[in-house]
C-alpha cells in the first residue's frame, strides 16, 4: 500500500515537473503558479523549487516568488544566483549570496560558480575577491570549473596578474579551457607578447590547439594590425582544418580588415557558400568601421536579398559611423529597418540608438525609445543621462540619475562622468560637488583625471577661478595639460588676467607647448580690454617670436557634420548680425553691449 502510495505521488510530481518545462511564456507560469496556490502545492518544497527554476526568464517573478518562501534550501538559492548571474541585473545576486551564507544552507560549488560570473558581468572586483577568499578557506579551489569561472572572473575585470597567479594554482594545467581563457583575457587587455608566449608554452605542453585558441590569436594579430602575422595563422587554420569552421572565418574577416586589408576580408566572405547571420554583421561592421558607408548598405540590402534577417548587431555597427558622421538621415533609415524587420529593441541596440538620438539633440525621440525598451542597464540609463547632459538639460540629467538608482542600477564611473558633465554644463556647483562626493563616499570610486577636469570647469564656469586653481594643485594625482587649459579658459570667460598668466606659466614650463594656449591668453587680455597686450602679441606673431618660442601652426579644422544648415538672425524684428556689424563699421547704430577684439594670431 505504501509503494502504490509512493509510486502516485513520484508520477504525480513527474507530470508537474514536464509540465513547468513545457511553459515557455511568464503567462503559462503565472497560470501555472495559480493551480499550485489552489492545490497547496507551493508548501511542497520540490514544486516550489521547480517553479523557481522556471521563472528564471522573468527575474522580477521569480524574486517575487522567491521573497515568499519562508525558508528557502541551497537549491532554491543556488537557482536565485544562477538566473542573476545570466541577467542585466547581475548585481542583485550578491546579496542573495549574502543571505545564502547567514542561512545555515552551506555553500557547494555551484553557489560559487553562479556568484563568481554575477562579479564579473557587474564588473564587482571587491567582492569577487571576497568570494574568491571563502572559496580558498573552504578547499572548494581544486574543483576544476569553479576555478575557471575564478579565472575567467578575474580576466574579464581585466586582472590579468590575479589569472596568472589563479591558473598558476591549477591543480590540472592540461585542462584546454583554462588555457584558452587565459588567453582571451590577455587579448581584452592587450597583452599579446604574453597570449603568443601561452600559445607556445601549450604546444611544448603537448595541449593541441582549439578553436577558441585560434579566435584569440587572429583576435590579437588583428588587434596589433599585423598582416604578416595574420596570414600565417590564416595558413595555420587551413592546415588544421578549422576554415570549415564559420566562428574561425569570422574572425580572419575581422582580422583582415582591421590590418587594412578590407578587400581580403571581402575575398574570405565570397569564398563561403553558406552564411550565417554572424559572418554578415562581421563585414558589415568592418565597412562601417572603415567608413564605406555604401558598401555597408549595400551588404545589408544583399543580406536581405537571400534571406538572411539582420539582427540588432547587424544595425548597430551601421548605427556608429552614422552617429559619427551626425547624418539623420542615416540615423532615421535604420530606424524604419528596425521597424520593417519587427526587431526587439534589446539592451545593445536600444542603448545605441537612445545614444545617437540624445548625441544628435533629439531628446524627445532618444526618451521615447528608452522608455520602450523592455530591458535596460547600467549603459543604458548611461547614455541618456549624457545626451541630457551635452545639451544643458542637468535638471532632467539629475532626475533620470535618481530614477536609475530607485529602480535599483548601481551607476558606474562613466555614470558619474555623465552626471558631472551635466552639472558642469547647467551650471550647478553645489550638486555637481555633491555627485564628486557620492562618488567617491557612497560608491567608492576612484576618480579619473576626467572626474576631476569636469569638476575644474563646473568651477570655472561658476566663476571660482581660485577653488579651481586650488584643486588643481591639491589633485593625487597629477594634473594634466587638459585641466590647466580648461582652467586658462575660464579665466578667459571671465578676464581674470593675473590667474590667467599663471596657468600659463605653469602650461609653457611643465607641459609641451600647444598653440591654444597663446590664443587663450590673447583671448583673456580681450575680455579684460588689455589691448595693448594683445598688439604686443601681433607684434610677436609678425616676428615668428610667440609666448611659447615657437610659431604656433595653422591647423585645419574639419568637421564630422555631414551636412550643416544655418541661417541667422531671419525674425521679422531681429537685424540680422551681418548688417549689425556693418552698421557699426560704417558709423552707424548702436554698438552691442559685449565688445567682441578680434586679434589675428
Amino acid at each position: 500500500m505504501a509503494n502504490t502510495q509512493f509510486q502516485a505521488i513520484s508520477n504525480a510530481f513527474h507530470k508537474l515537473t514536464l509540465a513547468l518545462k513545457s511553459c515557455k511564456t511568464i503567462t503559462e507560469i503565472h497560470q501555472f503558479h495559480c493551480y499550485m496556490i489552489k492545490t497547496s502545492l507551493t508548501n511542497v518544497p520540490f514544486t516550489l523549487s521547480k517553479l523557481l527554476a522556471a521563472s528564471i526568464f522573468d527575474m522580477n517573478y521569480a524574486s517575487t516568488i522567491f521573497t515568499c518562501i519562508q525558508n528557502p534550501n541551497l537549491f532554491m538559492y543556488n537557482t536565485m544566483l544562477r538566473g542573476y548571474s545570466v541577467s542585466n541585473s547581475s548585481n542583485k545576486a550578491l546579496p542573495i549570496f549574502n543571505k545564502l551564507r547567514n542561512s545555515g544552507n552551506g555553500l557547494d560549488p555551484f553557489s560559487f560558480i553562479a556568484v563568481m560570473k554575477a562579479c564579473g558581468r557587474s564588473f564587482e572586483v571587491g567582492f569577487g575577491r571576497g568570494v574568491h577568499g571563502i572559496v580558498v578557506k573552504s578547499g572548494n579551489r581544486f574543483f576544476v570549473d569553479l576555478n575557471n569561472t575564478i579565472l575567467q572572473f578575474y580576466c574579464v575585470c581585466g586582472r590579468i596578474d590575479d589569472a596568472r597567479k589563479v591558473f598558476d594554482e591549477c591543480p590540472e594545467r592540461n585542462d584546454l579551457v583554462s588555457w584558452n581563457i587565459l588567453m582571451g583575457g590577455c587579448v581584452l587587455v592587450s597583452d599579446y607578447s604574453f597570449v603568443f608566449d601561452l600559445f607556445l608554452k601549450r604546444g611544448c605542453s603537448g595541449i593541441r590547439a582549439s578553436v577558441a585558441t585560434t579566435l584569440s590569436l587572429l583576435s590579437a594579430a588583428g588587434d596589433i594590425g599585423s598582416f604578416v602575422l595574420g596570414k600565417s595563422l590564416h595558413g595555420y587554420c587551413i592546415k588544421i582544418g578549422f576554415c570549415c569552421n564559420l566562428n574561425v572565418v569570422t574572425a580572419l574577416i575581422d582580422m583582415y580588415a582591421k590590418t587594412g586589408c578590407i578587400y581580403l576580408a571581402r575575398k574570405v566572405f565570397d569564398g563561403v557558400v553558406e552564411k550565417d547571420v554572424v559572418l554578415w554583421n562581421c563585414l558589415i561592421k568592418n565597412y562601417a568601421r572603415s567608413c564605406l558607408v555604401e558598401e555597408a548598405v549595400a551588404l545589408l540590402q544583399s543580406m536581405r536579398q537571400e534571406g538572411v534577417k539582420p539582427n540588432s548587431s547587424t544595425l548597430v555597427g551601421l548605427l556608429s559611423v552614422y552617429s559619427a558622421s551626425g547624418s539623420m538621415q542615416g540615423v532615421r533609415y535604420v530606424t524604419s529597418l528596425i521597424e520593417e524587420e519587427k526587431l526587439e529593441l534589446d539592451v545593445i541596440l536600444g542603448t545605441a540608438l537612445v545614444d545617437v538620438y540624445a548625441k544628435c539633440g533629439f531628446l524627445d525621440e532618444a526618451m521615447e525609445i528608452f522608455e520602450r525598451m523592455e530591458n535596460k542597464d547600467v549603459k543604458s540609463w548611461t547614455a541618456v543621462i549624457s545626451g541630457h547632459g551635452i545639451h544643458g538639460q542637468a535638471i532632467n540629467a539629475i532626475s533620470l540619475f535618481n530614477r536609475m538608482e530607485n529602480e535599483g542600477f548601481r551607476p558606474n564611473e562613466i555614470t558619474f562622468l555623465a552626471i558631472l558633465t551635466a552639472c558642469s554644463h547647467g551650471g550647478l556647483v553645489t550638486e555637481g560637488v555633491e555627485f564628486f562626493k557620492r562618488m567617491v563616499q557612497e560608491h567608492g570610486f576612484s576618480p579619473w583625471v576626467e572626474h576631476y577636469g569636469c569638476l575644474i570647469d563646473l568651477l570655472g564656469r561658476a566663476g571660482m577661478l581660485h577653488e579651481a586653481f586650488e584643486l588643481i594643485k591639491s589633485l593625487p594625482i597629477k594634473g594634466d595639460a587638459t585641466s590647466w587649459r580648461t582652467l586658462l579658459s575660464a579665466c578667459r570667460v571671465h578676464g581674470d588676467v593675473k590667474l590667467g598668466e599663471c596657468v600659463k606659466d605653469v602650461l609653457s614650463n611643465f607641459y609641451t607647448p600647444h598653440p591654444t594656449d597663446s590664443l587663450l591668453i590673447s583671448g583673456t587680455y580681450a575680455a579684460a580690454g588689455r589691448i595693448s597686450d594683445l598688439t604686443r602679441m601681433q607684434e610677436m606673431k609678425q616676428t615668428n617670436v610667440t609666448l611659447d618660442n615657437y610659431r604656433v601652426p595653422e591647423t585645419e579644422g574639419e568637421s564630422m557634420v555631414k551636412e550643416l544648415s544655418m541661417k541667422l538672425g531671419e525674425g521679422k524684428n531681429e537685424p540680422s548680425k551681418l548688417k549689425q556689424a556693418e552698421a557699426v563699421e560704417a558709423g552707424e547704430g548702436d554698438i552691442p553691449s559685449y565688445t567682441i577684439y578680434m586679434v589675428e594670431l
